[in-house]
């Protein structure tokens, strides 16, 4: 039983061993299987992707430029097309550049380029794979074309043949052509191409001319730091100018040092030593641009500026390039000449003087034409782009008013006190003339540019508010800013074409577009690019146009009236810039002189920005005081004002700028506050037509100019003792200041006639004619507005019959107030006609009609209307006359003086 159970155990044992055996053979087998599924589908995968990559790299090379050997070395020039679609100048060419051979570039050039550029250039065959899939892995994490991995040789083909599309197709021709460049020449004869082919910003092309350009020098005469500086600018030249952008650039040629530092070029100490020499330090003094001529050169600064920045590689004096711009021809020629010493404009003596001018299209941002600066050529800075001065005053519509409007809902009357006042640290701030001003409206304080008003609106928005509004408008601004900002106390100032494009947007109804030149680029291969700028919506169509109405003012009666131009719709802002203290003492600067001015001014069609003044000190370098002869503070203005002049000719030129329905324009009283409707009684000059953002404005109606009360207690009583007529009122004590009673009287149911004016309460009419009936008038009138009249009172009187009566009806003579009764009432400045016929004796008839009875020296009332018959028409009929006198003692009644008192008339 032993055996068999052991036999039969043994059995059991293999037989579950020989299935274990299989099964696990089994499980094997299947995931083999699995894993050459996988490896034969990738490859399968594989094997497709390279077929359809090779197949679609063999596509994109069939349209690969050819490699023409003369595109490497003989620049093709661009043309320059106007807004008119017609050619306006060519750019580039031979002239261009100065050519240099490989061997005579120092190693220390070739260095500080290929430790930046291409280190590993000297090992690959046209295609650094290493720094390809670096490349690759950023565009994977941050997008196509975010970071390239080209080599020099793959910059120099796109350089030479092809667009600046981050496209497969580009890359696919740019390794094709990079691959045939090494085929055929040598890596020293590229280089050579290189460096003589790329831009270096300021109309540098080649690293000869820009070593001359920047630092007056050969190649071989270069130091360490200025080589590095050179090697850094062709990543964005523009970006990296040491004359425009010394910051960026020294930052940018430091890194390039460490750079060569990490890959044994130089050593540490050698780049500290570099690293400590200020990037300006070597600069030539007087940077200038290569020894060419373009027409057009200022605005050509522009549109090469602006195809480096958005296109890159591409560079306009080589690439024979189509470039349509916003050129208007007529307007460039008009900027060059009103910048000349032929133009009139009495520009000063002064080598150092300099002057800068944008002008662009208010509604479209489009550049029509730039004044570089006066001797352009000759200079290494265009005085309208490149240029960052602290704007002054010219900034207040920007960062302090418009900001109030948008956020805070100000009205063009909104009254802020102008008082002695402080910034919040405590340092006092005066205004340009040291005086103040009081409680006046924000129109007014812009038109006159006062500062404190400014600062106060500013404190009122809040800095992180009203700096993030101006940045809307392309001001560019750090990121803290402090209060003398107001003022235009910037830190690292504005050019005159960012101004103008911050101006423009309140012309367009609060749109703002970035200003440009070039519209659109044609290459050689017959693709092309867009460049136009998008628009954005910055501020509400209301403050733009409270902005542009207040800047209006400040043309027409403010400050800026020497800008203006009759018959043009111009709102603009002047702004002066100030020495600081040191340097008015260092130099001697006279009280009064100033380092630049500014003027910017817009209509709907053109907006222009002009900037004149001194970018370095010195003794003769300042503009001079403002008095009766010196105009150097109004240069900008009168420049401003010639160009506007010339070239808006059309009627669209001089329409109006279009008020949008967010606004309502309300009389307002003058002096109220808050500010309150002007009555039906207001007089003329105490109402101010302003705006307000609708559903913001007043609706109370002023009561400081009520309609007058009519004189109460009215009498005339007929004293037959004394033979007069006694005539006495009351009014109310409070509303008598600047009140003047009218008297009139009808005689017999006549018509009525003036009869006297007067501030007193009463009135004595002296012999009256026996037998008549007089009803007399009576009726308050405001001095100040003679439409504000009371009702009229009424009293009626007859006189007795006489024993031996008269047919003729005397209307009583102009009543002669207390005194010697020879000066009737009157303002004491104009005689009634020629003083030559009195008031007569009853036997001779009282004139023409034009000459009123007196005595030849006061004239009654008005001076327009003597009393008479009732018509004038001189027709002979006798009066005995009869004498008014002021009823200064009866009844009781205050008087405020005799009516013949001419300090209380306003005639």
């Amino acid at each position: 039983m032993t055996e068999k159970y052991q036999s039969r155990e043994q059995r059991r044992k293999a037989m579950e061993e020989e299935r274990s055996t299989k099964n696990g053979t089994k499980k094997k087998s299947s995931k083999k299987g699995i894993f050459k599924k996988i490896f034969l589908s990738a490859l399968i995968i594989g094997i497709v992707g390279l077929l359809t990559g090779i197949g679609t790299f063999a596509y994109y090379v069939q349209s690969t430029p050819p490699l023409d050997e003369t595109l490497l070395k003989v620049p093709v020039p661009s043309k320059v097309y106007g807004m008119d679609g017609e050619l306006a100048a060519e750019i580039g060419g031979h002239e261009a550049r100065e050519y240099v051979d490989a061997d005579d570039i120092p190693d220390l050039v070739k260095d500080a380029f290929l430790a930046t550029e291409d280190v590993r250039f000297y090992e690959h065959n046209g295609v650094d794979y290493r720094r390809l899939a670096g490349a690759v892995l950023a565009n994977v994490t941050r997008g196509f074309g975010s970071e390239g991995g080209s080599t020099i040789t793959q910059q120099l083909v796109k350089l030479s043949f092809l667009s600046t599309d981050k496209t497969l197709k580009r890359k696919a021709q740019e390794f094709y052509l990079a691959y045939q460049l090494e085929s055929r020449f040598t890596k020293d004869e590229i280089l050579e191409m290189y460096l003589n082919r790329i831009y270096f910003s300021n109309y540098a092309y080649g690293i000869s001319n820009a070593a001359n350009n920047y630092y007056g020098k050969t190649l071989d005469e270069l130091e360490l730091h200025e080589a590095a500086m050179l090697a850094g600018l062709p990543q964005s030249p523009n970006s990296y100018n040491p004359v425009t952008n010394p910051e960026n650039a020294e930052k940018r040629r430091n890194i390039v040092l460490s750079l060569m530092v990490k890959h044994g070029k130089i050593t540490q100490e050698e780049a500290d030593e570099a690293k400590a020499t200020p990037v300006d330090s070597t600069l030539s003094d007087d940077v200038e641009k290569t020894n060419y001529s373009n027409k057009y050169n200022a605005f050509i600064d522009r549109v090469i500026e602006e195809i480096s920045d958005q296109l890159g590689d591409v560079d306009p004096q080589a690439d024979g390039l189509e470039i349509y711009t916003t050129l208007d021809v007529n307007a460039q020629e008009e900027v060059e000449y009103i910048l000349s010493d032929e133009s009139g404009i009495p520009h000063l003596d002064n080598e150092d003087y300099q002057a800068g001018i944008a002008l662009i299209d208010t509604q479209s941002g489009e550049i029509r034409a730039i004044g570089g600066g006066r001797n352009h050529m000759k200079t290494g800075t265009n005085y309208a782009t490149d240029i960052k001065v602290q704007p002054a005053s010219a900034i207040k519509p920007i960062l302090d008013y418009a900001p109030a409007i948008e956020y805070l809902d100000w009205s063009t009357y909104h009254q802020i006190n102008d008082e002695p006042y402080k910034y919040s640290s405590g340092t006092e701030l005066n205004n340009w003339d040291n005086k103040h001003k009081g409680y006046l409206s924000m129109r007014q304080h812009l038109a006159d540019s006062r500062n404190i008003p400014a600062l106060k609106a500013l404190q009122e928005v809040g800095l992180d508010r009203a700096r993030d509004f101006a940045v809307q408008l392309g001001i560019p601004l750090e990121e803290e800013i402090n209060e003398a900002y107001a003022i235009g106390g910037f830190t690292n100032g504005v050019s005159p074409l960012q101004m103008a494009g911050a101006y423009s947007s309140f012309g367009s109804g609060g749109v703002y577009t970035e200003p440009f030149a070039v519209t659109k680029v044609v290459f050689q291969d017959g693709t092309s690019v867009n460049l136009n700028k998008e628009s954005e919506v910055v501020m509400k169509d209301s403050t733009a146009f409270m902005i542009t109405d207040m800047l209006k003012t400040s043309v027409r009666s403010g400050l800026a009236t020497a800008a203006n131009v009759p018959g043009l719709n111009i709102a603009g802002k002047s702004g002066t810039t100030n020495f600081a203290e040191d340097t008015i003492n260092e130099y001697g600067i006279p009280n009064g002189g100033v380092p630049s001015s500014w003027f910017a001014g817009y209509t709907p069609t053109y907006t222009a920005t002009v900037w004149t003044g001194f970018r370095r000190t010195g003794e003769e370098n300042y503009l001079r005081p403002i008095d009766g002869v010196n105009q150097d503070q109004y240069l900008s203005r009168i420049i401003f004002k010639q160009l506007m002049e010339k070239i808006s000719t059309t009627s669209e030129d001089k329409a109006d700028f279009p008020v949008p329905n967010s606004v309502v324009r309300v009389p307002i009283e003058k002096g109220s506050n808050p500010p309150l409707k002007a009555s039906e009684f207001t007089p003329s000059e105490q109402i101010t037509n302003e705006y307000f953002v609708k559903g913001t404005e007043p609706t109370e109606v002023s009561k400081e100019y009520d309609k007058l009360p009519t004189p109460s207690g009215f009498t005339a009583e007929y004293d037959e003792e004394a033979n007069v007529i006694n005539l006495n009122w009351k009014y109310p004590e409070d509303r008598m200041e600047g009140v003047t009673f009218n008297i009139s009287v009808a005689v017999n149911e006549g018509s009525p006639q003036p009869l006297t004016e007067t501030k007193d309460l009463g009135l004595v009419v002296e012999s009256p004619d026996p037998g008549a009936t007089f009803k007399f008038e009576l009726i308050a009138v405001q001095d100040e507005n003679n439409e504000n009249r009371s009702d009229a009172a009424s009293q009626t009187v007859t006189i007795p019959e006489a024993a031996e009566e008269e047919d003729e009806s005397i209307i009583p003579e102009i009543p002669t107030p207390p005194g010697d009764g020879e000066e009737p009432p009157g303002d004491g400045e104009e005689p009634p006609g020629d003083g030559e016929e009195p008031p007569g004796d009853g036997e001779e008839p009282p004139g023409d009609g034009e000459e009123p009875p007196g005595d030849g020296e006061e004239p009654p009332g008005d001076g327009e209307e003597p009393p008479g018959d009732g018509d004038g028409d001189g027709d002979g009929e006798e009066t005995d006359g009869t004498n008014t006198q002021s009823n200064t003692n009866r009844n009781g009644q205050g008087q405020r003086g005799s009516n013949n008192d001419s300090e209380d008339n306003d005639d």
